[in-house]
C-alpha cells in the first residue's frame, strides 16, 4: 500500500482530472414478442459504414452505439442517452434488447451478418464476420456488452501494461459487482454442451453465476486458448498478436477462403482474420489511420488509451451503465496503474483464465476459492482488500473533482459486496422469478418495453432530430464516395491489408 499511496501523490489533480472515457455499448433490436429482429440496418441511422456514433457490430440486427470522448461522467451518459433517443426514433416497434445474453434467436444461418455497401473496406468488415460465423458460430457473436474507453494524460507504454496486467488479475471483481448475464434463453445452447441448469420456459441458468457472457458460453475459442498472450510490454504483447495474425490454423484452412462458388468464407486461413478477432477482458489501443493496421498502430505511435470489454449491460439501466459504475470502474483503473504490477508468466496467464469463468459461472456461491499465486484465497476476502485499496484513489479522485461521488460509488460498491443479494445477477434472478414466472426472455422483454418507453417519453427537440438527419445523410454521401473512389479488385485489396509487411513498422533511417 505504501508503494500505492507514494504513486497517488505524484498524481496532480490536473492528471486526475485529465482522464477521459467514452463508451461502445452493443444491444440486439428485437421484435415485441422477444425474438430477433431480422430487417435491415434502418435506412433512418445512415451508413453503419461510416456513421460517427451508430454502426452496427457483428450482425445487422446488432448495433453499436459509440460516444464520443468526455472529460467527465455526466457527459458521456448523456450523450450515449441522447443517441439512444435517436435510435428508438428509427425502429418502429422494435426494441433495444437490454440483456447481454441475446433474446430467442432463429438457427444458426439465419442470424444475419453485418452489411456494410460494395466498397472493399464495406466488404471485408461482412467477409470478416462471416469468418467469425465460420470459426465460432453467429450466435456466439449475438452476445452484447458494454465496451469502456479509458485514458489518461502522461502514461508511457510500460505503465499502460502494468495497468492491463493488474486489471487481468483482479478483473472477477468487476465481474461480481456488475455481472448481470447469469441466466440465458434456451435457443442460445441448442445443440451445445453446457452446465446450466434448467428453469422455466425454456430458460437455463447457473444458480451462482454472475457473468455467463463473460464465462465458457461467450467469447471463448479453443483456438485462442492455445494462445498465452505476454502483457509485460508493448513489445511482448505485439509479438504475440503478430504471430497469431500471420500463423496458418489447420481448422481454418479446411474452411477456405472462398466456398466452391466463389463467395468468400472468410478473410484469412490464419488464427486470427485480423486483430479484433482477439478476444480479452481488455486491449490496449491507438486511434487508427484510414487503412492501417491496429498493430501497425500501436506498435508505430504506441498505446492512446485501453478498452475495458468484460462490462455486462444493465437491465436495470435505461442506456445499459449506470453513473457510479463508471465512476467505480475510474477508480479500479486507476488501482490498476498504482499497485505494484509484476511480470505476467504462462502459468499465471493460465490460472486467470480459470479464474475468470469460475467467477462467471459461481461468483456469488459461498466460499468460492480463486487461485493467487500459489495459494487459493475466498473471493470475497481478496475483493474486499482491492476495494479497502481504493480508498484513497476514491478521495483523490473527489479532491480532483470536488463533491463525493466518488466516495459513493465505492460505498455502493462495498454495500453489494456485503450484501451478495443485492448484486444485479441476483436482482436479476430474483426479478426474473418474483415477476416472470423464471423466464429469461420475459423478463428482459419486459424491461425492454419499460425503457423503450422511458427514453421515447425523453424530450427530443427538432434541433436534436435535425443534427441526427444530418448526421445519417453525410454518412450515407460518405459512404458513396469511398465505394466511388475504390480502384482495386477485392482480392488484391484482401491480400494486401492482410500483408504481414502491413503489420510492421518501417525501420526508420539514421544519422
Amino acid at each position: 500500500m505504501t508503494a500505492l499511496h507514494d504513486r497517488l501523490r505524484a498524481l496532480t489533480p490536473a492528471r486526475l482530472r485529465g482522464m477521459r472515457r467514452g463508451i461502445e455499448k452493443e444491444s440486439l433490436r428485437a421484435l415485441p414478442g422477444g425474438g430477433l429482429a431480422l430487417t435491415p440496418h434502418p435506412a433512418a441511422l445512415g451508413s453503419a459504414l461510416t456513421h460517427p456514433h451508430i454502426t452496427t457490430d457483428y450482425s445487422e440486427s446488432q448495433l453499436e452505439l459509440i460516444t464520443g470522448v468526455h472529460a467527465d461522467v455526466e457527459g458521456c451518459l448523456a450523450e450515449l442517452t441522447e443517441i439512444h433517443q435517436a435510435v428508438y426514433r428509427a425502429i418502429a416497434d422494435e426494441q433495444l434488447w437490454v440483456g447481454s445474453m441475446p433474446c430467442g434467436l432463429p438457427t444458426d444461418e439465419n442470424i444475419p451478418i453485418g452489411r456494410y455497401g460494395t466498397s472493399n473496406v464495406g466488404r471485408a468488415k461482412s467477409v470478416y464476420r462471416m469468418g467469425l460465423g465460420h470459426r465460432y458460430g453467429r450466435r456466439m457473436q449475438t452476445i452484447s456488452g458494454i465496451h469502456y474507453n479509458w485514458s489518461m494524460p502522461g502514461l508511457s507504454n510500460d505503465e499502460h501494461f502494468a495497468l492491463i496486467r493488474n486489471f487481468r488479475r483482479h478483473a472477477f471483481v468487476l465481474l461480481v459487482l456488475f455481472g448481470a448475464s447469469p441466466a440465458v434463453c434456451g435457443s442460445f445452447v441448442a445443440g451445445r454442451q453446457h452446465e446450466l441448469q434448467p428453469l422455466q420456459g425454456g430458460t437455463l441458468y447457473m444458480p451462482h453465476g454472475t457473468s455467463l457472457r463473460m464465462g465458457r458460453l461467450g467469447y471463448q475459442s479453443d483456438a485462442q486458448a492455445s494462445l498465452a498472450v505476454s502483457y509485460n510490454s508493448l513489445e511482448s504483447y505485439a509479438n504475440s498478436l503478430h504471430d497469431a495474425l500471420t500463423r496458418p490454423y489447420g481448422p481454418y484452412e479446411a474452411v477456405g477462403i472462398r466456398n466452391p462458388g466463389g463467395d468468400y468464407n472468410q478473410l484469412g486461413t490464419t488464427l486470427l482474420q485480423i486483430e479484433n478477432e482477439f478476444y480479452g477482458l481488455i486491449r490496449p489501443k491507438r486511434v487508427i489511420f484510414p487503412g492501417e493496421r491496429p498493430l501497425h498502430a500501436l506498435r508505430e505511435r504506441g498505446v492512446e488509451y485501453i478498452e475495458v470489454r468484460c462490462m455486462d449491460l444493465d437491465p436495470f439501466e435505461p442506456v445499459g451503465i449506470a453513473a457510479p459504475t463508471m465512476r467505480f470502474i475510474d477508480i479500479f483503473l486507476l488501482h490498476c496503474l498504482l499497485a505494484d504490477s509484476p511480470p505476467d508468466s504462462p502459468a499465471e496467464i493460465a490460472a486467470l483464465g480459470r479464474n475468470q469463468h469460475r467467477v462467471a459461472a459461481r461468483g456469488r456461491e459461498p466460499g468460492l476459492l480463486l487461485e493467487q499465486g500459489e495459494h487459493t484465497v475466498l473471493l470475497t476476502d481478496w475483493a474486499a482488500q482491492l476495494l479497502a485499496e481504493c480508498a484513497p484513489i476514491a478521495a483523490a479522485l473527489d479532491a480532483a473533482h470536488g463533491g463525493s461521488d466518488y466516495q459513493a460509488a465505492l460505498n455502493g460498491a462495498l454495500a453489494v459486496l456485503a450484501q451478495p443479494a443485492e448484486l444485479p445477477s441476483a436482482r436479476v434472478l430474483a426479478t426474473m422469478a418474483a415477476e416472470f414466472d423464471s423466464s429469461y426472455v420475459a423478463f428482459i422483454r419486459a424491461m425492454s418495453a419499460r425503457t423503450r418507453g422511458r427514453l421515447l417519453a425523453l424530450p427530443w427537440t427538432e434541433a436534436q432530430a435535425a443534427r441526427y438527419a444530418a448526421m445519417a445523410e453525410a454518412s450515407v454521401a460518405e459512404q458513396q464516395r469511398i465505394e466511388a473512389a475504390d480502384t482495386m479488385l477485392f482480392e488484391q485489396y484482401r491480400q494486401a491489408y492482410l500483408s504481414p509487411e502491413r503489420l510492421q513498422v518501417k525501420a526508420r533511417a539514421t544519422a
